[in-house]
């Protein structure tokens, strides 16, 4: 049932029950948005986050469970958005797959799950909430990588997959004009992963940072609500928040 009366407006986030993805929803959900939060496996935190803007505006949240990779599936997310609010305004491609893959020792299995968080199920989710972004004029933010342009070691397919999420945000700007703006953030150190690399060189990786110190989750999600929000004349960019390490490395 519709509950938002096309009142309120509406941004999709994939991989949003934890980390960044949960710390973005904080800032949109605060900015006024109601939110459609995309899961896979983290239900308890899913749980923990829907409480907590739910106590803050009532019938605000709707989680959609979902594995990025089903192709097929991904325009049932749109779906249930749509069927719970009747609009949509944004789309945030969080979700993100990253470990290493030396050459040498590279999958097909480890190509298709990088490839379908990081750059196909983006497309496709685009592909799926166009028609229904062109109605309230809205925009897509996709959060790439500084290593989309400056590839990490020992993570070739990872910088790939980005680098495609990159390339994939500069032709649907163009694509979906003028009625969607499309735009990426690419971040630096943020948080340390949860697996992949050990970033044993914390240390020498802050030094190299020209603001001298790492990003903060809070610091991705303010480009996010600013590029959705508040840059209305902005499309195609590629907003790096790295500290500038960008200059440097």
């Amino acid at each position: 049932m519709e509950t938002n009366a096309g009142t309120r407006k509406v941004v999709l986030i994939t991989g949003a029950a934890k980390r960044v993805g949960a710390t973005i929803a904080r800032a949109l959900h605060a900015g006024g948005y109601d939110l459609a939060l995309h899961y896979r496996r983290s239900r308890s935190e899913m749980d923990s986050l829907i409480g907590e803007l739910e106590a803050q505006r009532a019938d605000s949240t709707l989680a959609v469970s979902a594995e990025l990779a089903d192709i097929e599936h991904l325009p049932r997310i749109v779906d249930a958005c749509i069927a719970r609010y009747g609009r949509l305004d944004g789309l945030v491609n969080n979700a993100s797959a990253f470990y290493p893959t030396p050459i040498g020792t590279v999958t097909v299995q480890q190509w298709n799950e990088l490839f379908a968080s990081n750059a196909q199920a983006p497309f496709f989710l685009a592909q799926a909430v166009a028609q229904h972004l062109k109605k309230t004029h809205g925009g897509i933010v996709s959060i790439a990588d500084i290593y989309a342009q400056h590839p990490l070691a020992r993570h070739p397919v990872y910088s790939m997959a980005k680098a495609a999420l990159v390339a994939m945000t500069r032709s649907l700007a163009r694509e979906l004009a003028p009625e969607v703006r499309v735009n990426a953030i690419a971040p630096g150190a943020i948080l340390w992963p949860e697996s992949g690399k050990t970033y044993t060189d914390q240390a020498e990786l802050i030094a190299r940072t020209p603001l001298a110190r790492t990003g903060t989750p809070e610091d991705v999600a303010a480009a996010v609500l600013f590029l959705l929000r508040d840059a209305k004349f902005t499309t195609g960019q590629i907003l790096n928040v790295d500290g500038g390490r960008d200059l440097v490395i």
